[in-house]
């Protein structure tokens, strides 16, 4: 098992591209993790340039720069505006999140993330939280887990699979990652087995650590703290991710409504920079296959009236 590298940046140039750096500006970067997004941007900065990092697993402070213009946060990103303002910091120039999961994450059987080998259904981003995995597993309702599965892993058979957990834990707790493959696969595709098995564990792991909800509060903040002109970029890997932050990008709402004016005309905070979301490349897919699935999404904010 290769633990070395924490994760591998996806459109590493890209994202440097959007985010427009001023070397004397103020940025963040609210998905810290392994740190190869924050490293590229702090090169690009000067004296006087400022980059935060934000992340909620305590297992991402060991990477944190050894920079005085770099300053760790060790929080969820939903909570951006409060932790932004305690360090006397009303707006920023730039803000970037990557949402997918580290690679240190998905190759430590330890914390549950992967299906590729058994180990504690865990799935905690940050271990401090009470509910693991399995806590969901054993305690949430068919019909919760059956709505999960299906809003958040798309999965047709989500029904079967959430009767199939209730049916079994009845008997036996289902704890490890072994155990929750042994009730699912009789409703997985062979010939899609990895894809939907990626997609049982994507549904539990939203569910865990109530990502939408925290996407959504990160996405409105982050419209608030920053300055007109200032570049908020985001990465996704799935459609409910990207969904949420196109419509926001497009509108300055999450549910993709438009304000508008007295005459009809639309009123979105953002100038949207990117039509359509941009993609790795073949070469960066070959060289870091984990990023396939990655969209990334630039929008700038608009001066106001006022």
């Amino acid at each position: 098992m290769e633990q070395e590298v924490y994760h591998i940046p996806a459109l590493l140039d890209e994202t440097l591209q959007g985010l427009d750096i001023k070397p004397d500006g103020i940025y963040v970067d609210v998905t810290f993790g392994g740190g190869g997004h924050s490293r590229a941007i702090i090169q690009r900065l000067n004296g006087d340039g400022r980059l935060y990092g934000f992340d909620q697993d305590a297992d991402a402070m060991n990477n944190a720069i050894d920079d005085s213009r770099f300053t760790f946060v060790y929080s969820n990103f939903r909570f951006l505006r409060n932790f932004l303002r305690y360090y006397g910091v009303e707006s920023v120039d730039g803000i970037l999140g990557d949402l997918g999961v580290s690679f240190h994450h998905f190759d430590d059987p330890e914390r549950g993330f992967s299906f590729r080998w058994d180990g504690p259904l865990d799935m905690r981003m940050n271990r401090n939280a009470t509910r693991t995995a399995a806590w969901y597993v054993a305690n949430y309702t068919e019909q919760e887990l059956a709505d999960a599965f299906y809003l958040y892993g798309e999965l047709k058979t989500a029904r079967r699979i959430a009767a199939a957990i209730v049916k079994a834990r009845q008997e036996s707790p289902i704890t490890t990652v072994e155990q929750l493959l042994a009730v699912v696969k009789p409703f997985i595709n062979p010939r899609k087995e990895k894809k939907e098995l990626a997609q049982v564990f994507q549904a539990l792991r939203i569910v865990v650590n109530g990502e939408i909800e925290a996407l959504s509060d990160f996405l409105q903040q982050a419209l608030t703290m920053l300055k007109p002109g200032g570049r908020l970029v985001v990465i996704t890997y799935h459609s409910l991710e990207d969904r949420l932050v196109k419509n926001f990008m497009r509108t300055g709402n999450l549910n993709g409504e438009p304000a508008q004016d007295f005459f009809g005309r639309n009123l979105s905070p953002f100038k949207l920079l990117t039509s359509k979301p941009i993609v790795p490349s073949e070469a960066e897919v070959e060289r870091n296959p984990r990023a396939r699935s990655a969209k990334l999404r630039v929008a700038e904010k608009l001066p106001t009236d006022d």
